[in-house]
This record gives structure tokens, sequence and C-alpha cells, in this order.
């Protein structure tokens, strides 16, 4: 990895000590200038004429995003978010009432909010799976609650609120075995980890542009295994084509791509994919953990700092907080000082945070750009913070 380059090529990297990238990453200048040269030639040439010339660009974007994760280019729909697509793929899931829905105890509030909703029309229930001693999903307590009537496995593969990685390969092979559907939020392990959907065993994965792969806000990627069949709850003439016989779905996960989107974020969306592959996803999920780890250490050695992050493998996330001093407070000093970090809330993971016990925490999320020396600058405000 040639960090000199790398962040060389981040316009950001001096202006900032950004540990958000669980939030959103500092993008690198080869998307901004993909998203900034396709707006020009709207400018130029027309919306419309410029995102047909640029089709075959964002063509190759999904080839590229399929080889990312181990899929098939018709398994890929671009979307605006990780939420969009999620909540598409999970309203063409048929549900009624004695329906059971099982979820791991770190599942993104968006998505627990939707299930919810979704219960509540139909009589389905939620549950949660049981977490093993090391705060992870249990493989084994899912194997248990396994029935006729579950209707749905899902899984936030990293929660938002620390460095848990969830096993998600074992749930899959759970959730495979007994013939359910299995959906895996890849929010945070999108950029971050090497995804392979065969070895998950998933139907559905969805993931943001905008975190560890350090591509635009307001771009996303679904999964949707070949075969696999949903129907989403609105289409366009892109989705289900108008033919002599009515509405013709699209035999593929381009049934949930409506017609009219951002090309530019999109096309950013593609340089991100291949950028990140340029550098390699083991070598940054390599970097990552070791900056990670030793972020948890510097932070665990300060007095009045406690580490909540859980789990036996730890993701680039690294949730604390400091006895004293309110989250909120904590992010706006350290904003002050040109750090940033971020304040996750029970919103974000009810189920883990409620059973924790946890109102609130602060979140350091690293990236592969950061060093040594910035770990430390971090540490040591914080401990200036907790000796205040």
């Amino acid at each position: 990895m040639d960090l000199a380059r790398l962040r060389a090529e981040t316009p950001g990297i001096d202006r900032v000590l950004h540990f958000n990238h669980a939030g959103g990453s500092l993008p690198p200048q080869p998307v901004l200038d993909a998203v900034l040269a396709h707006l020009q030639c709207e400018a130029v040439s027309g919306p419309i004429e410029a995102g047909q010339a640029a089709t075959p660009a964002l063509e190759e974007a999904r080839a590229e995003a399929a080889s990312l994760i181990g899929a098939t280019p018709a398994e890929i729909a671009f979307t605006g978010s990780a939420t969009q697509g999620w909540g598409l793929a999970f309203a063409g899931l048929p549900l009624k009432a004695g329906d059971r829905i099982l979820v791991g105890r770190q599942e993104w509030g968006g998505n627990l909010t939707t299930m919810q909703r979704a219960a509540a029309r139909t009589g389905a229930v939620i549950e949660v799976i049981p977490c093993d001693d090391t705060g992870q999903a249990s493989p084994a307590a899912l194997a248990a609650m396994i029935d006729d009537r579950v209707k749905l496995v899902s899984l936030t593969w990293i929660g938002a609120n620390g460095g848990l990685i969830n096993p998600a390969a074992e749930i899959g092979r759970v959730a495979h075995a007994a013939g359910v559907p299995y959906f895996v939020d890849a929010s945070q392990a999108f950029g971050q980890l090497p995804i392979d959907v065969a070895a998950l065993g998933c139907d559905m994965l969805a993931a943001p542009g905008r975190k560890h792969l350090r591509g635009p806000r307001g771009t996303g990627l679904l999964y949707v295994r070949q075969g696999f069949r949903l129907d989403p709850p609105y289409h366009d003439a892109r989705t289900a084509a108008w033919t002599p016989d009515g509405p013709q779905l699209q035999d593929s996960a381009l049934r949930f791509e409506a017609g009219d989107f951002p090309m530019a974020l999109r096309l950013g969306l593609g340089t991100a994919i291949r950028y990140a592959r340029g550098i390699g996803i083991d070598a940054i999920r390599g970097r990552l953990d070791t900056l990670a780890q030793g972020l948890r250490g510097r932070l665990a050695a300060i007095p009045g700092v406690t580490v909540h992050d859980l789990g036996v493998e730890r993701a680039a996330l690294v949730s604390f907080a400091v006895a004293g001093v309110e989250p909120a407070a904590l992010r706006h000093r350290l904003a002050v000082e040109g750090i940033t970090i971020a304040v996750n809330g029970v919103a974000y993971t009810p189920l883990d945070m409620t059973s924790r016990g946890l109102g609130e925490i602060c979140r350091a999320a690293v990236s592969y750009l950061h060093t040594e020396a910035e770990l430390d600058r971090l540490a040591d405000a914080v401990g200036a913070a907790a000796r205040s």
C-alpha cells in the first residue's frame, strides 16, 4: 500500500483529522474527478444525452461491483443508499400473521423500524437471535429457533455502535440449510472486509458507497441472488417495461433500479470500487485491523476511558466513553481541535444499546489512510478531555 500516494490523492487529508469513516469517508480525487466530469458533460450535452453516452461506463461499474462481492452483474442494482436497497428488497417479501422474522441484536435501527411497521400491518413477529458470550449473534441459538414459520433471517454484519463483526457466513449456513431467506446489511463491511456472497449464503445484501469504500454520498449497492424472486413495491418503465402482454419485470436485480438516477454519483461509485480493488480489500482489511487495535489499546490505557467494543473479530469502528464527559460534548471539543468523531445513540442500534444499558457512545472509525502519529493525536486529545 503506497500510503503517501493515497494520502496525496485525498484533498481533505491535511484539513481535518477525520475519524468518522463509518459515517462517511473522505473521497479520493479520482472519485471527485469522475463525478465532476460527468456533471460537466451534462451541462454541455444535456443530462439524458450525457447519461446515454456514459451507459457503457455504468455497466463497467456494475461488473466491478459484482466482482468485488463475488456476484454476477445481473445480481447487482445500484441504489441511493443501503437503507433504500434494503427497504426495497424487504418490501417484496410476503408476510402474514404468525410469520417470524429473526434479527441479530446489532440490527440497524432503520431496518428494525421497517420490519416493525410491516409486522404491525401483517401480524408477523420479530424475534432477536441470542448472542454468545462474546456479544456476537449465535449460530447455534439461531438453529434452535428455526421452524416453518420463520420467513426471514436478517443480520447487520457490523453494528454501527462498535467493532463487533458478526459471524455472517455461519449464520448464513443455518439459514440456507433451513431454506429461509437471509438478508445481510453490509453497510460497515463494504470496502472494509472481503465479501463473497456465495460464502455468506445470503439472498440479499445491501451496502452504501459513502463509508469505507470512499464513494459519493447518495449511492448504494443492492445484491439480489439470481433466482430469488422479490417484487419491489413500485416500478417504472425501466424496472418493468411495457409490452403488448402487459408490464414485464426485469429478470434480474435491475427490477430494483429505477430509470431516473444521479449518473454522476454512480460513475463516482464505480471509480471508488476500482480504487479499492486496486489497493486490495485484503490489504485494506489488514491495515484497518492493525490501526483499530492500536487505537483501542491507546484509549484503554487512558484513566477514565472505557472501550465498549465486543466480539472476537473486530472492525475499524472503535466505541468508547469518557467518564464524566458527555459524548456530544467530547465530539464538540475534538471538532474545535480539528478532529472529527461520531456519537452513536440508541436509535441507530436500539436492541444492542438497550441490552447493554448504553445511552450514547463515542465512535472513532479509522481509515487505512491514518498514521500512527494521528492515532496518538486522537488519544492525546481524548486523554486531555478525560483529565479535565
